[in-house]
């Protein structure tokens, strides 16, 4: 089913979204905003890690990508590849090599065109747009397993010509048994993270740079009753810079302070029919014997009709930049506007979902054997939803833009099997309100993709998405991303 947990997840600085911005492969969702797509949600495997395994499915190594910069000359296609891996029991090391090509072939196509007819321009010419320091990004990540359930991962990059630089470091300790001293804390999770600049991206596509962004979270595992919990603390530091085009207003949860959050949710599933699998399904009879067929996805495996629904609350409390007027930054133009809004020192909100899944086929044969859809039913934030409610029954005049959480959202999700593992997916979101002048519900965003799953990994799978609205693609290696 869709993903029920990015509504609690999506209130904190932590969930990552796909992206090709920077070499990392992933921006934070901005808190306080409508809900990413499911799938623009980023892989949980580490870019790094997943350059290694695709590289020994493409030509050389190579993995293309495509997204616009904020540098024009340089163009939206980039190649990627792995330049180092050495790893030993316990650490390893990565290095990741960055490559835009549509500057090399301008200027080399410049210097045919400007030289004479029987003039060929001379290898020095050729060699100094080969070695231009704009063209190539590097980056270097490396992670220390402490204990089996404890992990230290530093990771920078650096964009050459253009002064562009990251440093980003983070503690996990996961899962089962977390000894402090005389406390213990079973199926917990706590992440500390720092990173100079962060990277975010909003519900518009819009990317902006807090210059340091650091948190610690406590989050607990889903239990069995359904019940779940987080505590977090982020702090930011120095102005967002806007990377694109914007409107000049940064998201206040970008803005300079402290907060302090805290949230729980319950959700809960029920099935309205599922047809179970059974061990004589996943063995065929051929001329040379009996073969064992397993699902290309253990999570797909399962035709079913269900629905399921969360709901939860979160209170946070915010120390310092609390000035009504805040300035923010844009990289591109270099103008300096005025943040009227203010943020509120304590805040307390509801949220909730639900969801429907239908499910065709077991994922097993070469054609026809799966068709799934998911629709998904958001409201981000209760408060704005009922002051919606209550000035529209009044007929007075409210801009959605103002608050973009105020109007529910349908996510829809349309998986239909091509052939044998490959699998053709479509997320939407579908805007339930009639803003930007439009009438009626409208699509908001959506997103295609490609799959290819590897049932080796049961749940694992390689997967080619775009996204229209941000004008972004890539290549990604997915591990159990329900």
């Amino acid at each position: 089913m869709a993903n029920l947990r990015t509504a609690m997840d999506s209130t904190f600085w932590d969930l990552n979204v796909s992206s090709p911005r920077n070499l990392e492969g992933s921006a934070r969702s901005i808190p306080g905003e409508p809900l990413p797509l499911d799938g623009a949600r980023a892989s949980r495997v580490l870019r790094i890690q997943q350059l290694s395994l695709l590289g020994n499915g493409f030509p050389l190594g190579i993995i293309p990508s495509y997204g616009p910069t904020a540098h024009k000359e340089l163009g939206s296609f980039a190649l990627q590849t792995l330049l180092l891996k050495p790893a030993i029991s316990n650490w390893w090391l990565g290095l990741i090599g960055q490559f835009r090509p549509k500057k090399l072939i301008s200027s080399i196509k410049a210097e045919f065109s400007s030289g004479d007819e029987f003039e060929l321009p001379g290898f020095k010419d050729v060699a100094k747009h080969i070695l231009d320091k704009s063209l190539y990004s590097l980056g270097l990540c490396s992670q220390l397993a402490l204990t089996p359930s404890a992990s230290i991962m530093l990771s920078t990059e650096g964009h050459a010509g253009f002064s562009i630089f990251l440093l980003k470091w983070a503690s996990l300790i996961r899962d089962r048994s977390i000894d402090y001293r005389t406390y213990r804390l079973p199926n917990h999770d706590i992440t500390l993270e720092a990173a100079w600049p962060e990277l975010f991206i909003d519900h518009k596509g819009q990317y902006w740079d807090v210059p340091e962004s650091i948190s610690l979270d406590l989050s607990s595992l889903v239990s069995e009753s359904g019940l779940r919990y987080r505590f977090g603390l982020h702090k930011n530091s120095g102005h967002p810079q806007a990377l694109n085009a914007n409107n000049g207003e940064a998201p206040l949860a970008l803005m300079p302070g402290l907060c302090a959050k805290a949230a729980f949710s319950y959700e809960k599933s029920q099935d309205f029919w599922r047809q179970k699998q059974k061990l004589e399904d996943i063995k065929v009879k051929t001329d040379k014997g009996w073969f064992w067929r397993p699902s290309y996805d253990v999570r797909l495996r399962e035709p079913h009709s269900a629905i399921s629904g969360i709901i939860g609350g979160t209170c946070a409390a915010w120390f310092g930049g609390r000035k009504s007027l805040v300035p923010a930054a844009s990289r591109e133009d270099e103008d300096i506007s005025l943040n009227a809004k203010k943020r509120s020192p304590l805040s307390a909100d509801l949220f909730g979902s639900a969801c429907y899944t239908y499910q065709h086929g077991n994922f097993r044969k070469l054609y026809g054997d799966l068709t799934r859809i998911d629709a998904r039913l958001d409201i981000c934030s209760a408060s704005a939803f009922a002051r919606r409610v209550l000035n529209g029954l009044k007929r007075s005049s409210v801009n959605s833009a103002e608050n973009p959480v105020s109007s529910p959202r349908l996510n829809l999700i349309f998986q239909q099997q091509v052939a044998g593992p490959i699998v053709f997916r479509v997320d939407s979101r579908v805007l339930l309100d009639s803003s930007s002048g439009r009438h009626g519900p409208h699509v908001e965003d959506f997103i295609y993709s490609l799959s290819y799953s590897l049932r080796l990994l049961e749940s694992g799978k390689v997967v080619a998405w775009y996204s229209p609205k941000r004008k972004e693609g890539m290549i990604e290696l997915r591990l159990f991303e329900f």
